[in-house]
């Protein structure tokens, strides 16, 4: 699980910088280019992307970062932001059929961690009436 907790910690870096640098294109570039619509798709892209990086980075941080939940994430990431951000930078339309799987992604992603959560800080057994007996 190291491995996944490095990558999650890697992804949501990047994806946190790409966030960053998308917003600032979103505000700076295209904002003031008056592309008022690519300019809200950019920052759509740099929100989601941002708020799944810290997701992975939050993951990893908390050691629930699993192999599904970092290809969820960044696969999301990848699909959904990138799509979008894609539109925004004038690529075809067919592209947008990409944020759907994306969208879809990070709610497996969101459902991964709900249970690995569930699963690691969950209360430890009750002892059986058996093991409660053979205390006296």
């Amino acid at each position: 699980m190291v491995t996944a907790q490095r990558t999650a910690v890697v992804i949501g870096a990047l994806a946190g910088a790409l966030a960053v640098a998308g917003g600032a294109f979103s505000a700076h570039g295209l904002e003031a280019a008056g592309d008022a619509l690519a300019a809200e798709r950019m920052a759509t892209a740099a929100r989601y992307a941002m708020w799944h990086g810290l997701a992975l980075l939050a993951a990893a941080a908390l050691g629930l970062a699993s192999p599904l939940l970092v290809a969820a994430f960044g696969g999301g990431i990848l699909l959904f932001s990138g799509s979008v951000a894609a539109l925004a930078l004038g690529a075809p339309v067919a592209v947008a059929t990409a944020a759907p799987l994306g969208g879809l992604a990070f709610l497996v992603g969101w459902l991964v961690l709900a249970v690995s959560g569930w699963r690691r800080y969950a209360a430890p057994p009750s002892p059986s009436r058996r093991e409660r007996r053979g205390a006296r």
